[in-house]
């Protein structure tokens, strides 16, 4: 739902106020996601295959694809 997705950006944008590093906003209906990093633009992924917790979570993989 829109609604539901505009509320979880506008928190999301708390938690960068807040001092957030890093945080995924993802939405299995549209199949994208949202990545948000303390002072940078929101970058769009559609359709990725992992996520990685970049310098903020060294090692961390999180992989999105279906298996099976």
């Amino acid at each position: 739902r829109t609604d539901s997705l505009t509320s979880l950006r506008e928190k999301m944008r708390e938690y960068l106020a807040s001092g957030l590093r890093l945080g995924w906003l993802i939405n299995p209906q549209q199949q994208q996601v949202e990545i948000y990093r303390l002072n940078c633009d929101v970058e769009i992924i559609n359709l990725p295959a992992i996520l990685s917790g970049e310098d903020v979570l060294p090692g961390l993989v999180l992989n999105l694809t279906k298996e099976g």
